[in-house]
């Protein structure tokens, strides 16, 4: 085999040898380029394959746009052909959104709803085709309901009647639905995602209407009895309409108990009751208003206003005048015959009279303005009662220390006076824009708070400080007797000490002055003294301080301070 490849190799080089230089570009050329064609085959092999959303193409581009973006919200993948076929990663993906998309309405309307499920055709019998049309259905809309997040499992069933001849005997079309939902999940109490899936089903069978559906979860409850939910809806809105209230009377009070409590102080401004009282039903006004007419508009470059305006502006006028006079001859017929005069007119017979009748009609227009709004809603009356305690002052003595009576410190109240009450009054009511016409009442009160608690704390605290004080003070004074005498007792004790010691100096000098008047005197007798080693080596000692002392008087005098000073 080693022969073999040797072989190999020396003929391959050989001919490699003989080729010429565009020989051997050519090969290289062929070797690259089925290096790149192995290479784009295993990219396009590796590449995943997109599933259709919907077969049909969104040529609408802000409805494609919405479409993307919802499944961008999804996380999930997509890609749009260049014939608007959106194209997601796989089929249950597919699926998934495709439910999302039905229950958020965001399916084209020129799209038709079968075009959604990927049902099989079948062209055996009209019966077999029709049960298989029917479980074709029901599966595609299974799987669809199965693909939600918030569904486990689902149970579908299906029931499409034969046609009949006449409408009236015609079944409507029906459907039952059992969700098994996932743990944790909100199905059951999420109305939107219920209709969701009833939209499914209205998409998915032909003619089935919203009262021939029902979908229920696996313990038996009908989500979709939307009518029976009335009494709940009323209810949840009853409580968002109170949560409502509830959070502007949170408003209004904190505002105005801010503004107080900046103006007298916390601990005097604690009590607000404040309630709003709003109509949340809908109302429906029309309101007309009848405008005059501007016949000449403001100027602005004047300084006066030179409008013209009119109440009316005459379109036409029709003035109609009639005159008669001669007399009041009316003839009553044949002979005989009772006459057609009316009984007003017979007073008046052959008499001699004059008439005149003037009309005058005008046609006049007047501008209006007809207004229609929906209120809802609307804030009603509003009552606010605040209550601002008075000022409690310490009275004080001529040294501006407090008056302690019985253990208390004595207190002076001073209530609010009736212009700060209108004050406070006034600005309660600017800050929940007052209207006396709505029936609002605001109240601001001066009444005194039960302070007995607080009172006893700080007069406990005053008092203990109080006596801290003479305690510390006490022990200062005992403090400094006991210095004053331990200064005394070192002064008295440094006095004998000094007293002994110059005691001691004057029994050593008068020692000395006697030893050397005997000395002086041995010495005038001629006498021979003997002194001792010790008497000898003081006397050296003595004359060499002397010595000492006459040589070098400052350091002398140093030494002798020191000594002083460690006595």
């Amino acid at each position: 085999m080693n022969e073999w490849l040797k072989k190999l190799v020396s003929q391959i080089t050989n001919l490699w040898a003989k080729w010429t230089l565009v020989q051997k570009l050519v090969l290289a050329g062929l070797i690259v380029a089925v290096i790149i064609g192995i290479a784009v085959i295993f990219s396009l092999s590796a590449s995943p394959t997109m599933v259709p959303l919907i077969d049909t193409p969104i040529v609408d581009e802000d409805v494609r746009d919405k479409i993307i973006v919802r499944l961008n919200e999804e996380n999930v993948r997509t890609s749009v052909s260049a014939g608007g076929i959106i194209s997601v990663p796989d089929d249950v993906t597919a699926r998934r959104m495709r439910a999302i998309l039905i229950r958020e309405d965001l399916i084209p309307q020129s799209i038709d709803p079968w075009s959604i499920f990927d049902i099989e055709r079948w062209t055996i019998t009209d019966f077999e085709r029709n049960v298989n049309k029917r479980r074709a259905i029901i599966e595609e809309v299974r799987q669809h309901i199965k693909a939600l997040d918030d569904v486990d499992d689902a149970s579908v069933v299906v029931n499409i009647p034969e046609r009949t001849l006449f409408s009236e005997d015609q079944n409507p079309v029906s459907a039952s639905v059992v969700l098994y939902p996932k743990p944790g999940s909100d199905i059951a109490t999420n109305r939107k995602k219920v209709e969701g899936i009833q939209k499914v089903l209205k998409f998915a069978v032909e003619g089935l209407q919203d009262e021939n559906i029902t979908i229920a979860d696996s313990n038996g409850t009908v989500l979709n009895d939307f009518q029976g939910m009335a009494e709940w809806d009323r209810l949840t809105r009853i409580e968002k309409e109170q949560k409502l209230i509830a959070q502007l009377e949170a408003q209004y009070r904190a505002k105005i108990l801010n503004a107080l409590q900046q103006i007298y102080g916390i601990d005097r401004v604690r009590d607000l009751n404040l309630k709003i009282d709003m109509d949340m039903s809908d109302k429906q006004v029309q309101t007309r208003d009848y405008l005059p007419t501007v016949v000449r508009p403001d100027n602005p470059e004047t300084p006066y206003d030179d409008s013209e305006i009119v109440q009316s502006v005459t379109l036409s006028s029709e003035t109609s005048t009639t005159r008669w006079q001669g007399t009041g001859f009316n003839p009553e017929g044949p002979a005989g015959v009772e006459g057609q005069t009316a009984p007003a007119y017979k007073d008046m017979s052959n008499l001699y009279g004059l008439s005149e009748q003037s009309i005058v009609k005008t046609n006049e227009l007047v501008g209006q303005r007809d207004t229609s709004e929906v209120v809802s809603p609307s804030m009603g009356r509003r009552t606010v009662s605040v209550n601002i305690d008075g000022l409690w002052l310490k009275k004080r003595d001529e040294n501006g220390n407090f008056i302690v009576t019985n253990g208390s410190i004595e207190r002076e109240y001073r209530t609010i006076s009736e212009s700060e009450l209108q004050a406070a009054t006034k600005a309660v009511q600017d800050a929940i824009g007052y209207n006396r016409a709505r029936g609002d009442s605001v109240s601001v009160l001066n009444i005194q708070f039960d302070r007995t608690v607080q009172f006893e704390k700080e007069d406990a605290a005053y008092l203990q400080k109080r006596q801290t004080e003479q305690t510390i003070l006490f022990s200062l004074a005992a403090l400094a007797v006991i210095l004053v005498a331990f200064i005394v007792y070192r002064m008295i004790t440094r006095e004998l000490e000094r007293r002994r010691r110059l005691k001691e100096e004057e029994l050593l000098r008068k020692h000395q002055m006697e030893r050397e008047k005997t000395l002086w005197e041995a010495e005038q007798a001629g006498m021979e003294v003997s002194m001792s080693v010790e008497e000898r080596k003081r006397l050296e000692l003595q004359e060499n301080a002397i010595n000492m002392a006459k040589e070098h008087p400052e350091d002398v005098a140093l030494l002798i301070r020191t000594w002083l000073m460690e006595e």
